[in-house]
């Protein structure tokens, strides 16, 4: 979602005894523990031990062939999503494409489910419907030989709707990567916007706190809280071609 498509109240983990959320191979093996905001960990990553009912592997350092490839970016309001994608995919010398899960949940007019209006049915099937086609726009164009970058915000305490249907809409090959620049960043960018894509600054914390999820999980993910939006695109460059072993 782009902040202007976060509900006034975003939908709570299910009940009862904490549960791993996914399983997930870091990139590379030795990587840091979490930095503190600010300190710029471009592409770090963070490992954590194979679970037994996880859901997503990265490859191994090296292990991901050449070819079109399938980003999903992930990150809270504030984050950069959109304009990184955009940027990624405008620069890129392969044929990109960028896939907007907002722009396709506004395709519906008449009857559109608004989170902002409170996360409720209708709200999660429109999301759901857009990203299964989200994932059929993205699997097309890996077989017609053309990347592509989704950008979504997918959180760590709920997979069933996150990473694992991400994976089955688009397919074993898609690589998440996570933008978590510190709070007070995304609070100053925030406090820039206008109209319904400001959020009230405990919204934006709270999303920015359930997004911290991530960090343990395993997934790449680079603190752009000092990069601009072409450096931030040069540090997702990084990870990629760690993960083609060319560093």
């Amino acid at each position: 979602m782009s902040g202007g498509q976060y509900p006034s109240s975003l939908p709570d983990p299910a009940p009862g005894p904490p549960r791993a959320t996914l399983q997930l191979r870091a990139v590379p093996e030795g990587a840091a523990r979490p930095h503190p905001a600010g300190a710029n960990p471009a592409g770090a990553n963070h490992p954590v031990p194979p679970l037994p009912t996880g859901q997503f592997l990265l490859p191994p350092p090296g292990a991901l062939p050449s070819g079109p490839v399938a980003v999903l970016l992930i990150g809270p309001a504030g984050a950069g999503k959109t304009s990184v994608a955009r940027y990624w995919a405008d620069h890129r010398s392969a044929p990109t494409a960028h896939i907007s899960l907002d722009d396709v949940r506004e395709w519906v007019r008449a009857g559109f489910a608004d989170p902002q209006a409170g996360w409720n049915d209708q709200c999660e099937a429109q999301y759901r419907l857009a990203r299964r086609t989200c994932g059929f726009a993205a699997r097309n164009h890996l077989a017609n030989g053309i990347s592509c970058i989704i950008d979504d915000a997918v959180f760590p305490d709920r997979p069933a709707i996150g990473l694992g249907g991400w994976k089955r809409h688009v397919g074993p090959g898609l690589l998440p990567v996570v933008l978590l620049p510190g709070l007070d960043v995304v609070l100053a960018r925030n406090a820039e916007r206008s109209g319904g894509r400001r959020l009230t600054d405990e919204m934006v914390a709270h999303i920015h706190g359930r997004m911290a999820g991530w960090y343990g999980s395993g997934l790449p993910i680079i603190d752009n809280s000092r990069l601009d939006v072409p450096a931030t695109a040069a540090a997702l460059d990084g990870v990629l071609a760690r993960l083609r072993g060319r560093t």
